[in-house]
């Protein structure tokens, strides 16, 4: 579902208004880098900074576009010169790591109304700004991964619909693959965070404590220890295909066209994807197959952030603000950019796309929110495969995982 809602237009009232408070202020420049697509980015520079500038006269914002690839690398090299951008779209995953090194503003300190903000915010992407009792960011966009299940091949086995838990989940793998061993019920990339953490939390199971201390009695606790033996079984039995340890015979996309997949978890880019590559195929979407803990998906996306080396704290602030207004979020959305605000899930609710993932996001969960969480992904990764090629027991991988990811823990 498409809506327009034409920012400048939107915003011609608040240029009235705010244009006496700012006439007399002195004239700024922020910058504002981010990893925009080229779409998204055409949008920001024609539509969006053109708003929040005749909303404001006296700030003008430089924007930088920086390929994903090499953003990480940008922006240490930047912290280390300390020449960092005024306000950035960061990669979820990064805020703790940037905030534990001092070089981000804690939001919920310099902005009176943040809690307007932070009580709007569904609680997974909000949760990702969340450091040593601050928040150092705030979601400016978010996702989510949802099942993308296969009606031709659901027919074809006789099956009526998505499954609703894990173990109606187990009993459509089964019966896709009576339809031939070249069948598969489920494909996924490999067993990094984002593809086991819905498994893992579904089951009711966890990576570490909730105070993210020691993982021991958490990764190689039953539930999740449940969790890896159901991946394993499954793959045992030609389930899953061997994409997942790095054999690829297909593409996820491709064989999902092809008829060879029957589900995939995805984000909402699915879409986009699918009607460009094949657009004859439809696609079919349905909430992660609860288990345990529920129906518990994995939180994407990017959040905004304000760099504490700003000398325009002020302006680049009245910046992040416009940018969670609801009408620039509405905005993003025509450039495929889901918003983190719940209220506006609402005008998605009944919509066979965008709904599933409105109504995923109210449960879904981010990747451990840790300055540390590049390295235990490693071990997480590496744990997995080890469990789907047969090295070790899901108990003894996730055993000697655990106890590697307690010493990662201590060392912070």
């Amino acid at each position: 579902m498409k809506r327009s809602f034409g920012v400048i237009g939107l915003m011609v009232l608040g240029t009235l208004v705010f244009g006496v408070m700012v006439a007399a202020q002195q004239q700024v420049t922020i910058t504002f880098w981010h990893t925009y697509s080229v779409e998204e980015a055409k949008f920001l520079v024609t539509r969006v900074i053109p708003a929040f500038e005749a909303l404001h006269p006296n700030i003008k914002v430089k924007e930088v576009t920086i390929p994903y690839d090499v953003y990480r690398e940008k922006l240490l090299t930047a912290i280390a010169a300390g020449e960092v951008p005024d306000v950035a779209r960061v990669d979820i995953i990064w805020v703790p790591e940037l905030a534990k090194m001092g070089v981000l503003s804690a939001l919920d300190l310099l902005m009176p109304d943040f809690g307007d903000y932070k009580d709007r915010m569904f609680p997974g992407p909000l949760a990702t700004n969340f450091w040593a009792g601050h928040y150092y960011g705030l979601p400016l966009n978010t996702n989510t991964r949802v099942l993308v299940w296969n009606k031709e091949m659901y027919d074809a086995a006789g099956i009526k619909g998505p499954p609703q838990t894990i173990e109606e989940f187990r009993a459509v793998c089964k019966a896709i693959k009576a339809l031939g061993p070249d069948k598969y019920g489920f494909v996924d990339g490999g067993t990094y965070g984002w593809a086991v953490l819905p498994w893992i939390w579904s089951f009711g199971g966890d990576i570490t404590d909730p105070n993210m201390i020691r993982a021991t009695g958490y990764l190689n606790g039953p539930d999740t220890v449940a969790a890896y033996e159901f991946l394993r079984e499954l793959f045992a039995e030609g389930h899953i295909s061997p994409m997942i340890v790095g054999e690829a015979i297909i593409g996820a996309f491709e064989g999902y066209a092809q008829n060879v997949y029957a589900n995939l978890l995805e984000g909402p880019w699915v879409g986009p994807i699918m009607k460009s590559m094949f657009p004859q195929k439809e696609l079919h979407l349905a909430l992660v197959p609860a288990g345990k803990g529920g129906s518990v998906s994995v939180v994407g996306g990017e959040n905004i952030v304000l760099f504490e080396g700003s000398r325009n704290k002020e302006a680049a602030l009245e910046f992040i603000r416009f940018m969670l207004s609801p009408s620039v979020q509405l905005a993003m959305a025509d450039v495929g950019l889901i918003t983190a605000l719940a209220p506006l899930a609402k005008l998605w609710e009944n919509d066979p796309y965008l709904g599933v993932f409105m109504e995923q996001l109210k449960t879904a969960r981010p990747r451990l929110v840790h300055p540390a969480w590049a390295k235990i992904e490693v071990v997480l990764t590496r744990a997995g495969q080890e469990i789907l090629l047969g090295v070790k027991t899901p108990q003894q991988a996730l055993d000697d995982a655990a106890k590697q990811i307690d010493q990662i823990l201590a060392e912070q």
